[in-house]
């Protein structure tokens, strides 16, 4: 049972979080690069509600079978493109934090695919869903409903 559902969340706290999204989805234009990330995180926090919600956003946007299958085991494929595994790397990083830095492997990979205002907004962009996997987890809202809307 939900704890808190999308109705019970301030107004204001759910207007400001949809004013980064909009901020990154702008800014990072390749909206099946920024998914793919998004679905990691899912993965990786075990969020129920955002695995299927970014699953299907991936579905809409025509993503295999074979790479959605394959995400959380990426590392051990030959699907991805260099960018994504870059993106990947960082997401992991930024996703199973610890009291390390972020290395330099995966830090660098970024440099051959983005500048640096595109790395800055590509790790606010792992943070944001890292927010709504923990919003999510904590106020327990219940998977499978969501609809993609575009």
């Amino acid at each position: 049972m939900e704890r808190i559902t999308f109705q019970d969340i301030p107004q204001e706290m759910m207007g400001k979080l949809m004013d980064v999204e909009q901020y990154i989805n702008k800014s990072l234009p390749d909206f099946k690069l920024l998914e793919l990330m998004r679905l990691r995180v899912a993965q990786i926090n075990g969020c129920a509600y955002c695995v299927d919600m970014h699953f299907k956003e991936l579905r809409h946007l025509n993503e295999t079978d074979l790479r959605l299958s394959s995400l959380s085991v990426w590392e051990e494929t030959n699907y991805f493109s260099d960018k994504e595994i870059a993106v990947l790397k960082l997401t992991e990083a930024l996703t199973t934090i610890t009291n390390k830095p972020i290395s330099n492997e995966a830090y660098s990979s970024l440099e051959n695919h983005f500048d640096k205002t595109e790395i800055s907004i590509l790790t606010l962009a792992i943070s944001q869903i890292n927010t709504w996997t923990r919003l999510m987890k904590t106020f327990k809202i219940t998977p499978g409903n969501y609809k993609v809307s575009h």
